[in-house]
């Protein structure tokens, strides 16, 4: 197999669930731009029509409508073999007097929801002996920051999840591995970036001295769909500019 046939992603036919905005939008879009069958699921219609590419409408908390959405893709296309699970929800509160109801909503999006959609995903894939899942984790599956606690834990369970998938489904062929961005804009979080202070923090803290943006995860992304990533299971890949490394201090060092 030649290199370009290696990591090619051609008629691959890839779901990103989440695919209307942010990350999971500039996935959809790369992967369609380099030859793959793409569709995308989310809440809102007309979010998902904006894309301009397929879509299911889907909302990750109904186990109900994940398998329908599953079976018409696969219904449509005869397979499925990539998973992009990118949905997720945050709420930032103290952790003592963190709503229950938010807690609920955080948990069940970002852990039962994402479980649901690889278990839906993961049976059409196990009857073809073929498939790759990606979730999306985060900075917080390995460090965690203060007010963020629901969404640290949330995000602590999608790399345990994607450990456990890769044992459990190896068996079946389909590799499960995750990307951990770091900090990214995004217009969801465009205001947190527009502070300054929080601006700044970031930049200090992130070695690349940048703010990644959705683009910088496309080449993981495309590694993760292809064959090159065929004997890579159980992984978590950080793209965070190095932040997860280590960080810059104020030492001068000789040159």
């Amino acid at each position: 197999m030649s290199p370009i046939e290696l990591f090619s992603v051609k008629d691959k036919v890839v779901h990103v669930s989440g695919g209307s905005r942010g990350i999971g939008k500039a996935i959809a879009e790369a992967l369609s731009a380099a030859g793959a069958r793409v569709v995308v699921s989310a809440r809102s219609e007309s979010a998902l029509k904006a894309t301009g590419l397929d879509y299911q409408v889907c909302d990750i908390s109904d186990a109900a409508r994940i398998e329908r959405c599953v079976e018409n893709i696969v219904v449509e296309f005869g397979r499925l073999d990539v998973l992009f699970n990118v949905a997720g929800i945050n709420f930032r509160h103290a952790a003592e007097t963190f709503p229950e109801d938010k807690l609920d909503q955080i948990l069940g999006v970002n852990v039962r929801g994402n479980f649901l959609m690889a278990r839906a995903c993961g049976r059409a894939m196990a009857a073809r002996k073929q498939g790759k899942v990606i979730n999306i984790a985060s900075l917080h599956t390995h460090v965690s920051l203060a007010g963020v606690s629901a969404y640290g834990t949330s995000k602590g369970a999608i790399g345990s999840m994607t450990r456990a998938l890769a044992v459990e489904w190896a068996a079946y062929n389909i590799q499960v591995n995750a990307i951990a961005p770091g900090f990214i804009r995004t217009d969801l979080n465009k205001a947190l970036w527009e502070d300054p202070r929080i601006l700044h923090w970031a930049e200090d803290r992130t070695p690349a001295r940048r703010l990644g943006v959705p683009g910088d995860l496309v080449g993981t992304a495309i590694f993760l769909s292809s064959a090159a990533s065929d004997f890579m299971t159980g992984q978590v890949l950080y793209v965070d500019g190095g932040l997860t490394a280590g960080s810059t201090w104020p030492l001068v060092t000789p040159r």
